[in-house]
């Protein structure tokens, strides 16, 4: 399984260079796993309530076994420390998703920036320049927010 990850960063013919020779598939989770890393970590503030939630979306998102969510998490965490920004991310899932599944994935983050029943001006701002960043309307920010809110019973 540790073989799994270690083939993202790891090219074909040379196991001992890191490289950016990833799979499209790990491509996209990573950077999907990325962006709501940033969204939760964006008031400085990771609750546990959101690491559970992020744990939840990503195993049930691309159907991975708990071990390999965690080292998702962990090779995002360290994608994150040498990105420069959010268009690292969302580029790779523009060239890989169609507009509804980016929308399915904005609602995910409406759903774990409310799983601590709190929402930040800077949790709003990111989901913001993620949603202009996939392309998609300020309607359907707002239209995925509100069927999030109503799914969760929120007002």
């Amino acid at each position: 399984m540790l073989k799994f990850f270690k083939d993202i960063f790891l090219p074909e013919n040379d196991e001992n260079t890191k490289g950016n020779y990833q799979s499209d598939e790990k491509k996209i989770q990573i950077a999907t796993c990325a962006l709501f890393l940033e969204v939760a970590n964006s008031d400085d503030e990771l609750s546990k309530v959101e690491k559970k939630e992020i744990f939840k979306i990503m195993k049930k998102l691309f159907d991975l076994e708990d071990e390999c969510v965690s080292e998702l998490i962990h090779l995002s965490n360290e994608q994150i420390e040498n990105s420069v920004s959010l268009y690292e991310f969302t580029d790779v899932i523009n060239q890989s998703f169609d507009e509804n599944h980016k929308y399915e994935i904005i609602k995910n983050l409406w759903r774990l920036i409310y799983s601590d029943e709190e929402l930040s001006p800077y949790e709003e701002s990111f989901i913001k320049k993620i949603t202009g960043n996939f392309h998609l309307t300020h309607y359907d920010l707002i239209n995925a927010k509100l069927e999030v809110k109503e799914e969760l019973g929120l007002k």
